[in-house]
C-alpha cells in the first residue's frame, strides 16, 4: 500500500460533559477528572451514570435556524460557536471557495429524541405537534445539511451512522475525498444526544451500569452514556498534528458483541498502522474503545496485545471522563489522542481502581509526561465496524 500524504488538523471544536471546548477537554481527561453524574434526567426514570453537556438545555439556535432545533443540534451549534474554528473554516472557504470545503459527519441516532417527544405529544394528544420537522431533526443527513448551513459550505457532504464508529470513519471517508479531488478541505465530525432509545436500549442489553463507569478495572458493569459532538478541520497544509492514516474492518462476529480476540479490532490495528507507514513500536499511546463492559475491555485488550506484542503500548480509555458518548465518540477521542500528542502526555483511564489480571494491557492509571511522535484511537461500532486512526506529531 502507498502511503497517503498525511493530513493536517487546522482546528478543533467540541463540547462534552466535562465543558466546552478542547483545552476543557484536555484538562478533564488528562488529570481523569469524570464528567459523569448520576442520571437526574427528568424524561429518564433508569437508575445509571450519564454525561450531559453544560448549557444544552438552555442553548437557542439563530432564528433562522429554528426549524433545526433538536438536542443533537443544540450540541453541534454550541460546538461550533468556537470563534478560532469559525476562522479556520472561513479562511478554508476564501482560499478553496465553499464548495470546495466537504462536510462528513457520524450520527448513531441523530435527533431521535425529538421524535421520541414528537411521538409522546401524539400518544397524549392524538397529534403531531406542528413543529415537528423530521427532515430537519432526525433524518441522519440533517446533522450535515445543519453544519454546512451554519458554516455556509456548499461542498459535498455525507453522513456515517455505523453506531459507535460514526465519527472515527469519517477521517477515512474524508481523506479518499481530498485524493480523489472531490474538495481540498474537510469539516469532519459528528454528534449524538442523550436520548429514551440508547438508554432504554443499553439497558435491555444489560450493558448500562449502574455506576460510573470504569474502563478496564476488575469491577467494570458496564458504560455510562454521554453526549458530544465535536468538529475538525482536515487540510493538505501543516499543523501541530498530522493524520496519518486510518483501518477499517467489519468483523461480523455478533450484533453486539465483539469477537473474543478481537479479530476485527486486530485487523483495523493492522491495517490503520500500515497505511501510516509505521511498526507497532512507533505507536506511543493508545486511546482504547474502553466501554468498561466486561466482553468488550476483554476482547480489546486481546487485540492489542496481539497486535503490540512485547512493545506495551500505553494504553488508556478517556470514556470514564465523557462517557460513551456513541456517534460522537470517535471524534471526541480523536481530538483526546491528537492533544495528547500535542501535550506530550498520557491521559489515564477515569475511575480506576483495581487491576484485572485478565487484560494484559500497559494500562495508565497516573497521569504522565512522555516523549512520542504517534498515537493512535480505536472505535468499535455494534456488528464489528471497527476503525482505528493514527495520529502524528509534525515534523
Amino acid at each position: 500500500m502507498n502511503r497517503r500524504p498525511a493530513l493536517g488538523i487546522t482546528a478543533t471544536a467540541v463540547v462534552h460533559p466535562a465543558g466546552h471546548g478542547t483545552p476543557a477537554l484536555w484538562d478533564a481527561v488528562s488529570q481523569g477528572r469524570t464528567g459523569l453524574h448520576p442520571n437526574d434526567l427528568s424524561w429518564c426514570e433508569l437508575p445509571c451514570w450519564i454525561g450531559t453537556v453544560p448549557g444544552v438545555d438552555d442553548a437557542s439556535l439563530a432564528a433562522h435556524l429554528g426549524a433545526w432545533d433538536c438536542r443533537s443540534h443544540r450540541l453541534a451549534w454550541l460546538a461550533l460557536q468556537d470563534a478560532t474554528f469559525r476562522r479556520a473554516v472561513a479562511a478554508a472557504v476564501t482560499k478553496h471557495g465553499a464548495h470546495r470545503v466537504g462536510v462528513v459527519l457520524g450520527t448513531s441516532t441523530s435527533g431521535i429524541q425529538s421524535t421520541e417527544a414528537a411521538y409522546a405529544e401524539r400518544r397524549a394528544t392524538g397529534q403531531w405537534p406542528p413543529a415537528f420537522d423530521y427532515r430537519r431533526t432526525h433524518s441522519v443527513d440533517a446533522l450535515c445539511r445543519f453544519t454546512e448551513e451554519v458554516l455556509g459550505l456548499l461542498g459535498p457532504m455525507t453522513a456515517i451512522s455505523t453506531a459507535c464508529s460514526s465519527s472515527a470513519k469519517v477521517f477515512l471517508t474524508a481523506q479518499r475525498w481530498l485524493d480523489a479531488g472531490l474538495i481540498d478541505a474537510a469539516v469532519v465530525g459528528g454528534a449524538d444526544s442523550l436520548c429514551l432509545s440508547t438508554l432504554h436500549g443499553f439497558d435491555s442489553l444489560q450493558l448500562l451500569s449502574n455506576e460510573v463507569c470504569r474502563p478496564y478495572d476488575l469491577e467494570r458493569k458496564g458504560i455510562s452514556i454521554g453526549e458530544a459532538a465535536g468538529f475538525a478541520l482536515l487540510e493538505r497544509t501543516p499543523a501541530p498534528v498530522l493524520y496519518s492514516g486510518g483501518g477499517e474492518s467489519s468483523d461480523a462476529w455478533h450484533m453486539s458483541t465483539p469477537h473474543p480476540e478481537g479479530e476485527g479490532a486486530q485487523a483495523s490495528m493492522r491495517m490503520a498502522l500500515q497505511a501510516a507507514g509505521l511498526a507497532p513500536a512507533d505507536v506511543g499511546y493508545l486511546n482504547a474503545h474502553g466501554t468498561a463492559t466486561p466482553i468488550n475491555d476483554r476482547s480489546e485488550a486481546a487485540a492489542i496485545a496481539a497486535v503490540f506484542g512485547a512493545h506495551r503500548v500505553p494504553v488508556s480509555s478517556t470514556k470514564g471522563v465523557t462517557g460513551h458518548t456513541l456517534g460522537a465518540a470517535g471524534i471526541v477521542e480523536a481530538i483526546v489522542t491528537a492533544q495528547a500528542i500535542e501535550h506530550q502526555a498520557l491521559p489515564p483511564s477515569a475511575n480506576w481502581s483495581t487491576p484485572d489480571p485478565a487484560l494484559d494491557v500497559n494500562l495508565v492509571t497516573q497521569p504522565a509526561a512522555v516523549r512520542m511522535r504517534h498515537a493512535i484511537s480505536n472505535s468499535f461500532g455494534f456488528g464489528g465496524s471497527n476503525c482505528t486512526l493514527v495520529f502524528s506529531l509534525s515534523a
